[in-house]
Order: C-alpha cells, then sequence, then structure tokens
C-alpha cells in the first residue's frame, strides 16, 4: 500500500465551482482573447472572494497577469511548476519528521505530544497564503482546470507540456480552509493510530476444550497479518477456522475489548462474551466522514468525497469501476476456479478460501525455510536497502541504472504492517516501511517490503526520471498498485529462485485475488453511499448497515461459491477505517497489471526493465490515455476472462 497522500499542500483537489451571480458580475463588460483565457478567467471569479478584491480590482488583476505571449506562458508555467516541488517537498519533510514516532518503531516509543503532532497538517495554510498573495489566481487564470471528460477527449492530441499545464489547472480547483484541511487530517491520523496498533495475540487464544493452537509471542496486526496467517495455515484447517471467528468478531464489534493488544488476556474466540470492543472501528469511519462531508461545500461541481475520490483521484465514474468488478465477480469462470480449488482441497469451500493461495509459486514451499533466508539475507532494514540495486538487476535493470534507482529508496522498520511513502520532490527519497522482527525480516515481512519496493520504484521513476514536474507520478493509485504486484509477484526470483512467469498458475492467482479484493471494494464504495443517504447515523447504525452492505454483496457473489449464508468477511479490511474508498485501487492495480504482464510475456529480463521504465515515466496521464500509450489498449477485464475460458 502507498499512503495516500496527492499532493501535501492543502489543496485537494475538487473541481472548478461554477460561476454564481456574483462572480458573473466580477468579469461583466470584459472581451476574452480566446478560449482559454474565457475558461482561466471565469473560473478564477468563482474563487474570488470579497476580501480579494472588488470586481474593478478584479478586471486590473486579470489584466496585469494574463500571459500574453507564449514566451511568457511558458517562463510562468516554469516558475509555478518550481514553486509547487519545493512546497510539496517542504511540508512533506516536516511531516515524515513528524510522524516517525508514530509510524516507525526506531524513533522510540511515541509519548502523548507525538500522538498529537501525528495529525498536525503541516500545509493546512498554505492554500489560503497562496489564494491571499494572487499567487494561485494566477495560475488558475493561465492555467485552467480541465474536466476529466475533456481530459479524455483532447488529451489524444495534446503535447506533454499541454498536458503538464492541464495537471497545474488540476491544483487550484477549490478553496477549502485551512481548518477544514486541519480537521481531516486529524481524523485520519486517529484512524491510522487505531489500525496501527490493532493486533491480536495469537498466543492467547485457546479452543473450546482449552488447547493454544499459535506458538508464544505471535502477535498479527488486523487485517493484514490475521489474513496471511490464514494464507499459510492450509495444513491446519482448525487454525484457519479460529482466525475466521477472530475476523468475524472484529467486523461485527463482538470482540472483547481486552483483547485488542493486550498479551495477558486469555479468550476463546467461539465463546467469550466478555464486554466488547465500543462501536470503535465504526466511529472512527463516521469521523473521517463527517471531516470529509466539511469539505463537500467548498466542491459544489464534486459535492461528496464519493465524487471526488473516483472522478477527482481515481479519474474513473464509481459507476465505471462497479459494471467493471462485478463484471468479474459475476463471471461464469469463479465458478471454474473455484471447482479447482475445491479439488486440491478435497473439501467443500468455505469463507476464508477467498484468500486460498495455492497458485502461487510458493504455495508448495515451506515458509519456515523461506523465513530463515529472508532473516539471514535481511536481519536489519539496512541490510534490504544494500540490497535493492542487485534485486533491481536480476529484475533486469542494468546495473547503473539500479544503483542510481536504489540511491534514492530508503527502508524503515513500520510500526504498522508496511506502506512505502512516496518522494514528492527531487531533494527527497522514497520509503520503504516494513515490520522488521529483532531476528530479521521474516518471509511474510519480505514479500510485503517486495510489495512497496515495487511502488518506491515507480515514485522514483515517475519523478526523478519525468520531463514536467506537474506530470510526476501515476493516473492514479491503482497503477502504483500495478507497480508493486509486478514486484511482489517476483519475491522469489529475487531470492535466487527460478524466474517466475505468467503461467496458468499465476493466472488463477490473480483472477482469485481479484475476485477477493473487488467483494471488499464494493462493500467499501456502498458504505460511502449510505453514509451520504444517513449522514446523521450513529457509529452502531454505521455498523449494523455495514454490516447488512457485506452480507447483502456476499449472498450475490460469493455465497453460491463459499458457502454461509450473510457472511460479514467482505467488512474485515483495515483499509475501509483509515484510507475511505482506497480499496478499489487494488484491483484496478490488479487489471492494469495483468494487461501488462500479456505485453511483457515474451520479453527478455532487459525488455522488461525497458518496458517497465518506459511505462512509469508516461506520468500522470488519464487512466484512459495511459493504457493507449502503454499497451494500445483500454482498462478491461476481458483480457484475464478469456485466459479463464
Amino acid at each position: 500500500m502507498r499512503m495516500k497522500k496527492g499532493f501535501w499542500l492543502a489543496w485537494i483537489a475538487g473541481i472548478m465551482m461554477a460561476c454564481s451571480p456574483k462572480s458573473d458580475c466580477l468579469y461583466e463588460g470584459m472581451t476574452f482573447a480566446d478560449e482559454r483565457m474565457e475558461r482561466g478567467v471565469k473560473q478564477a471569479a468563482a474563487l474570488w472572494r470579497a476580501e480579494d478584491g472588488s470586481k474593478e480590482e478584479f478586471q486590473a488583476f486579470v489584466t496585469a497577469h494574463y500571459a500574453q505571449t507564449e514566451e511568457e506562458r511558458t517562463a510562468l508555467f516554469e516558475s509555478l511548476s518550481r514553486l509547487m516541488e519545493r512546497l510539496n517537498e517542504s511540508a512533506d519533510v516536516l511531516t515524515i519528521e513528524l510522524l516517525k514516532p508514530t509510524q516507525l518503531t526506531n524513533a522510540g516509543e511515541p509519548t502523548e505530544i507525538d500522538w498529537i503532532m501525528s495529525g498536525y497538517n503541516a500545509s493546512a495554510h498554505v492554500a489560503d497564503d497562496l489564494f491571499a498573495n494572487k499567487v494561485a489566481f494566477i495560475s488558475i487564470l493561465n492555467f485552467p482546470f480541465y474536466s476529466l471528460e475533456e481530459k479524455n477527449r483532447l488529451g489524444e492530441h495534446w503535447t506533454r507540456q499541454q498536458w503538464a499545464e492541464a495537471r497545474l489547472g488540476d491544483v487550484f480547483t477549490s478553496r477549502v480552509p485551512a481548518e477544514v484541511q486541519a480537521a481531516l487530517s486529524q481524523a485520519f491520523a486517529n484512524a491510522e493510530n487505531y489500525i496501527a496498533d490493532y493486533n491480536i495475540c495469537m498466543d492467547q487464544l485457546r479452543t473450546e476444550d482449552g488447547r493454544q493452537l499459535f506458538p508464544d509471542g505471535m502477535k498479527l496486526l488486523s487485517h493484514w497479518n490475521l489474513r496471511d496467517e490464514l494464507k499459510v495455515d492450509y495444513d491446519n484447517q482448525e487454525k484457519q477456522e479460529m482466525i475466521y471467528q477472530v475476523m468475524k468478531r472484529i467486523v461485527t464489534q463482538t470482540i472483547p475489548a481486552d483483547a485488542i493488544n493486550n498479551a495477558d488476556y486469555v479468550w476463546k474466540p467461539y465463546s467469550t462474551t466478555d464486554e466488547r470492543e465500543p462501536d470503535t472501528r465504526y466511529q472512527k469511519i463516521l469521523d473521517v466522514f463527517h471531516a470529509m462531508q466539511l469539505m463537500d461545500a467548498y466542491c459544489p461541481s464534486m459535492p461528496t468525497a464519493i465524487i471526488r475520490n473516483f472522478e477527482g483521484d481515481i479519474e474513473m465514474p464509481a459507476e465505471e469501476v462497479e459494471r467493471l468488478f462485478k463484471e468479474l465477480i459475476g463471471s461464469e469462470q469463479v465458478r471454474k476456479v473455484a471447482a479447482e480449488i475445491k479439488t486440491r482441497l478435497g473439501r467443500d469451500l468455505r469463507p476464508y478460501d477467498i484468500w486460498y493461495d495455492g497458485f502461487k509459486a510458493r504455495s508448495g514451499m515451506d515458509e519456515n525455510k523461506l523465513s530463515a533466508e529472508t532473516r539471514k539475507r535481511f536481519p536489519t532494514p539496512e541490510a534490504y536497502e544494500k540490497k535493492i540495486a542487485g534485486m533491481l538487476t536480476t529484475l533486469g535493470f542494468q546495473k547503473e541504472n539500479a544503483e542510481d534507482i536504489a540511491r534514492h529508496i530508503v527502508v524503515e522498520p513500520a510500526r504498522g504492517s508496511g506502506h512505502a511513502w512516496p518522494c514528492v520532490g527531487r531533494n527527497e527519497k522514497a520509503r520503504l516501511r516494513t515490520r522488521i522482527n529483532a531476528d530479521g525480516m521474516d518471509y511474510k515481512g519480505y514479500n510485503i517490503a517486495v510489495h512497496e519496493m515495487g511502488h518506491n520504484v515507480e515514485e522514483v521513476i515517475s519523478l526523478y526520471r519525468m520531463d514536467y514536474y506537474m506530470l510526476h507520478g501515476i493516473p492514479n493509485t491503482g497503477f502504483t498498485e500495478t507497480s508493486a504486484f509486478l514486484f511482489q509477484a517476483r519475491d522469489l526470483q529475487l531470492l535466487g529462485y527460478s524466474k517466475q512467469e505468467m503461467n496458468r498458475e499465476a493466472v488463477l492467482d490473480q483472477f482469485w485475488g481479484m475476485y477477493e479484493i473487488m467483494g471488499m471494494s464494493l462493500v467499501d464504495m456502498n458504505m460511502w453511499r449510505w453514509l451520504y443517504a444517513h449522514p446523521k447515523a450513529t457509529a452502531s447504525e454505521l455498523r449494523e448497515a455495514t454490516l447488512q452492505i457485506a452480507a447483502a454483496i456476499w449472498n450475490a457473489y460469493y455465497e453460491p461459491i463459499l458457502g454461509e449464508k450473510d457472511c460479514v468477511l467482505l467488512g474485515i479490511y483495515s483499509h475501509m477505517v483509515n484510507s475511505p474508498m482506497y480499496l478499489p485501487n487494488y484491483p484496478i492495480g490488479h487489471i492494469v497489471q495483468f494487461q501488462l504482464e500479456e505485453a511483457l510475456a515474451d520479453k527478455t529480463p532487459a525488455q522488461w526493465a525497458q518496458n517497465y521504465e518506459r511505462w512509469y515515466r508516461l506520468g500522470r496521464l488519464t487512466p484512459n490515455h495511459w493504457m493507449k500509450q502503454a499497451v494500445n489498449g483500454e482498462l478491461s477485464v476481458q483480457p484475464i476472462l478469456r485466459k479463464i475460458e
């Protein structure tokens, strides 16, 4: 997972505000030199407030600051791009430092002050300042905003600089007060801190007859580590059933309050009825929702977090995303793959088989032996960091190129499950964060580290190798997840095992992974739709609604395959708490990954690396245009469905 930051400056992309009667009068009587000037003037007028000046002052401002020649406009673009990079970078550096105690295990135990400052937004007032000194208006006037529909329609004929100018136009599209930005940052920080410390002490779980199934000292973070432990326990279904029971109790909030991160509390997941955790999980979601709501009034053309997330961030309408997901999870191919899993397991499928891991190359390998190998190779974060360049050369990157990329990546021990923190300025490093135990990096930690390294390599290439700063990055977060998946699928190859190919097993593994995460994503999306329909809901009402949503999606697409009517397992993902509507990025990433893997199928390692770098130097085009330039196609589940037939 990459931390969802976007620009760290206080603006959060919405869309241009519709002109009000007041803003109309600001440009009454003006003549426009061209369509771009008219667009810029009207968008600037829509954000101009009384305290910014009178009608006469507005028109004088336009006359003084509209770039009349291409030379003036290019010089202004370069100046604003440099400003954006420096402001993004400085806010990011401060944020990284403030968050170290709560995010990294080598920064000491966080104090009360550290927890308070983890919610501080280092850039909350920057947008206000840039509107106050009129820099934002200069940018809007000369580099106006284009809608998603316009970008997709016009972008085919744009030059790279025109694309970069359009991305500059995305920056100042709403005028959100600093106090609203600060409230949102605090809500996110509170949710993140809650999830980062939600551990289950597995050695304290007991069967109904009092047996301990898990080894002493095993502490698993929900949901990530619980899921990964379940995947490796296919030789012990009793363990899987116990983990499944714990997961259900987390979702339903019937887990004992004392069971969370408590190494002294012994309990039975099937029968313990001690005082349950309050609806904290759902209250954190509500807190984020209400903070998001505060922004709605300042983004009238994108008046909900749902629209801003899908049409603004992902740049795909929610309805299109939902259609793609239902096309796959409702396909006949699901039954075919499920039948094969059932044959391999020799039993009827259970709900937790949604995480069946038997198609992976490592599924027949002893994870304890793999962990022994990874602990030896990577005893510390520094040891992993030193080996990044060598791992990149294994994948096909030229030695000098690999070393240059590796120089821009630093490895740090995560307090949570692990994530990638991107570099947003060319004086920064990308940060790879994963859990590393005192005895070294076990295989689970290594597998996550390789995933996060995929993010980091994308982040370095799409920033340091980019022709225009305003194009740095990728179309949406799903495309950086694609990079992470491309690397993660080759984790054994990086340990010296045979090259991992996109064979039939790998296709089945990708398909089943899509089937799992698409259902989780639909729960997340529909939970947010429910929130907007019930904005005054309590945490307990949200809990009940989420359980009903999860059960309904399960009954429609999963119960016929995996059994157990009204199962709520689809509500387990921690992202639903600390990263609202992030989940759709994963299946989008898987869809893109499959299409890229097809394009790489017959390539040598050197060609693999060359294609990878070409793709991630395309930058922040829309998903539509990125796919056209990368593989001459569109985002679709049909390629993988055809492979399953």
